[in-house]
């Protein structure tokens, strides 16, 4: 562990490390009121960044992450400087998570508050049972695209799928299947008929807007992108036709 003291980084050299004693450094460096973070040679570990608190805690991550990054955060900013795997924001209660190439499956599970952030494209079952705690929003903005169960049994909360530079489907099959609060918003429009009975479709309104251009000028300021390019045209909004999809499959 090495600290730039003009810059006040801690340096972590992960390369080799196994996922404890990685995860052991970080949370004793918070515990000694150090605040940023520069980890390298990352190589899977695990659990980076899990259950950490203080708005004012930055990681930066270079190489790709194992499972669970940011699982139960609650404040801090992780920047991942290339892909991410699996469960990334696992019931993430408050924070930001950027990651600036693809990340994997489930992604946002169960998130509660903070921000996601995905330059590229995420896999399967993005946003499942995302919701909302309180007075707080989580969001999750993906800029490809997604595989099946995109917003399945989605509770609370906002979902941003942008497709850029994408020509084909942007998302997979059983789009929105249960979901029964919250809101998803498409830069590009799906074929809506092989999505789920189970949510309306419509194009976004001034309202929605306001609310886009908030997090979308957040999210191309993180990841270096032309902000002017992402906002402009129509964008289209995906919201639940029930708050109880599933009432009829219930006995009275």
């Amino acid at each position: 562990m090495l600290k730039n003291e003009e810059e006040l980084v801690i340096t972590i050299d992960a390369k080799g490390m196994y996922y404890k004693e990685l995860n052991k450094m970080i949370k004793d460096g918070i515990g000694a009121g150090e605040k940023k973070f520069f980890i390298e040679n990352v190589n899977g570990q695990y659990y980076l960044g899990d259950g950490i608190q203080g708005d004012d805690i930055i990681i930066t991550i270079n190489g790709v992450p194992g499972n669970d990054l940011g699982v139960f955060m609650d404040g801090p900013t992780i920047i991942v400087n290339n892909d991410a795997q699996d469960n990334i924001g696992n019931t993430m209660n408050a924070g930001k998570i950027v990651i600036k190439g693809n990340a994997g499956d489930v992604v946002g599970y169960g998130m509660r508050g903070g921000r996601i952030y995905i330059a590229g494209d995420a896999g399967y079952r993005i946003g499942i049972h995302m919701k909302g705690y309180i007075e707080q929003i989580p969001v999750i903005i993906i800029g490809g695209k997604v595989g099946s169960f995109f917003g399945e049994y989605m509770a609370g909360g906002i979902m941003i799928l942008l497709g850029l530079n994408i020509s084909d489907e942007i998302a997979g099959d059983y789009f929105g299947v249960g979901m029964h609060g919250g809101v998803i918003y498409l830069k590009k429009k799906i074929d809506f008929s092989k999505y789920s009975k189970e949510v309306e479709f419509s194009e976004a309104d001034d309202n929605d807007m306001v609310v886009l251009k908030k997090y979308l000028l957040e999210y191309a300021n993180d990841l270096n992108l032309h902000y002017d390019e992402i906002i402009s045209g129509v964008f289209y909004k995906i919201s639940p036709s029930s708050a109880r999809p599933y009432a009829h499959l219930y006995a009275s």
